[in-house]
């Protein structure tokens, strides 16, 4: 039996990811999410800073990351400095400071450039699930499970939750380029 949700719920699940990498994007505004990519090599493994400390916002260009063991400080300090996300960190105390730059004109054509990648990759993906479905969808009808209406009608749903699903990560990255060219 075909279970044309279960590749529904793989696009889903495919989309759910681009939007965190989206999320992650430095766009003019200081996001805690920014850091979300940012790995630590800390206690013999990678870990994400918001296990190491608390990560606030208290304004939109200033990002404080309040470190719990002082040890990890030059370790955290680091994995930022080396990570693509141009920022600075201060530290101050067992505080880091992550001042949030303006965009400059180079930067939002560079990030524009970098979220319509990000969005054909999703898209490859989505249609990599449709390609997976249609060839289920083939061995069933070859092994006599399904009829041919049935496989050109299961066909003809996945190909419109392929369209939905494009059509989403098309909307996601012009909002995304929006927010980004937005002063």
């Amino acid at each position: 039996m075909f279970d044309e949700k279960s590749y529904s719920l793989k696009m889903d699940k495919t989309i759910d990811i681009f939007v965190k990498e989206l999320g992650s994007l430095r766009t003019g505004r200081a996001n805690a999410s920014m850091l979300d990519l940012v790995k630590v090599d800390v206690y013999g493994q990678q870990m994400p800073i918001n296990q190491l400390a608390s990560i606030t916002t208290p304004e939109p260009r200033m990002i404080n990351i309040q470190v719990w063991d002082t040890n990890n400080l030059p370790l955290i300090d680091s994995a930022i400095k080396k990570s693509e996300l141009g920022l600075n960190p201060q530290i101050d105390g067992q505080l880091i400071r992550l001042p949030v730059p303006e965009l400059n004109e180079e930067r939002r054509t560079e990030l524009k450039k970098m979220i319509k990648s990000m969005g054909e990759k999703c898209k490859v993906s989505v249609r990599n699930i449709r390609r997976e479905a249609n060839e289920e969808l083939k061995k069933l009808l070859k092994s006599k499970d399904i009829s041919e209406d049935e496989e050109k009608s299961n066909e003809k749903n996945i190909q419109t939750i392929t369209d939905d699903h494009i059509k989403i990560v098309d909307e996601k990255v012009s909002s995304k380029e929006k927010e980004i060219m937005t002063i």
